[in-house]
């Protein structure tokens, strides 16, 4: 008994030697259980570049809409600044978590992060595991005075590990700086010139909230002028098509308005002769496709079905 008791102590006595704040790669794998797709060593869904250079042409609308029939309807969140509002930008998704700091639990972490040979303030642990192509996601529960998650130089870090940027549910410092670091971009709440205080990191590559969207790591973050959409790793390539497809879809049917060849159905009246006039539109002007012909055929055929009523 005085041997187990010993034992007790010594398990409570010394953090475990598995990670408490980043999660394992067995945590991962159960919160995106339905990707089937490639991986990075820990865990967290790979989503193509290709998927990456597309999406950004994409109306977040079309996007949206997609995601709402599978029942995805927490996906986005709106009322940014950015520091460049104007250029659209995306990437897969490490996500992070912030709370209010409480002493014990700020020691505890600060001792598992010593053990792991993590340095400087845990504001900066989350940079040290982006990828190229990654958005840093982070919930710093909204905070602004003091609750700056990055100044420059970390903004110079994200870079230089992304080439690409950040969403934080939280504020920045150094704007003016960071608005010239090249090859990236970032959205928040707000700016204010305080440096971070009485906040701790609390997870890494956890299931998050961000205003009303949930997020998990390897989302597919797509952040333009008027707000995020994250789309579930396991639905991108899926909403990156079918969305492509429905602004072709509109393209062929503004050229019809111009041309007063669509009659009085100025944004319907897709029948099967109508998607066999748009699928001869593509034969004249292929560059139009991003996806594969294969891919294009077979949503065309989809929605040239009679659609049953509701």
């Amino acid at each position: 008994m005085k041997k187990f008791i010993a034992s007790a102590l010594l398990v409570c006595a010394f953090p475990s030697a598995h990670a408490q704040v980043k999660m394992t790669k067995e945590q991962m794998m159960f919160y995106t259980s339905e990707w089937k797709g490639e991986r990075f060593p820990d865990g967290r869904p790979r989503v193509p570049d290709d998927l990456i250079k597309r999406v950004v042409d994409i109306s977040i609308e079309d996007l949206w809409d997609y995601l709402q029939g599978f029942g995805y309807k927490c996906q986005f969140e709106g009322g940014w600044q950015a520091l460049h509002i104007e250029k659209p930008f995306a990437g897969r998704a490490l996500t992070a978590q912030y709370m209010p700091l409480r002493p014990d639990m700020g020691r505890a972490i600060a001792v598992e992060g010593k053990a792991e040979g993590r340095v400087s303030g845990n504001n900066s642990w989350p940079i040290n595991e982006l990828q190229i192509g990654d958005v840093y996601v982070a919930d710093g529960f909204g905070k602004g005075v003091e609750g700056t998650l990055i100044g420059s130089n970390l903004g110079n870090g994200i870079a230089a590990h992304t080439h690409t940027g950040f969403v934080f549910d939280a504020a920045i410092r150094d704007q003016e700086e960071n608005r010239e670091i090249p090859n990236f971009n970032g959205f928040y709440r707000s700016y204010d010139p305080s440096a971070w205080a009485d906040m701790t990191l609390t997870a890494i590559n956890a299931p998050i909230r961000i205003g009303r969207a949930t997020v998990l790591p390897g989302d597919l973050v797509l952040a333009k002028t008027d707000g995020v959409l994250f789309i579930p790793a396991i639905l991108a390539e899926a909403a990156i098509s079918n969305a492509e497809f429905t602004g072709l879809e509109d393209a062929f049917n503004f050229e019809l308005n111009k041309e007063g060849k669509n009659g009085a159905e100025f944004e319907g009246g897709w029948d099967a002769k109508k998607y066999a006039a748009l699928s001869a539109w593509i034969d004249a002007h292929p560059d139009k496709l991003k996806m594969t012909r294969a891919r294009f055929d077979a949503i065309l055929e989809k929605r040239s079905q009679p659609r049953k009523p509701r």
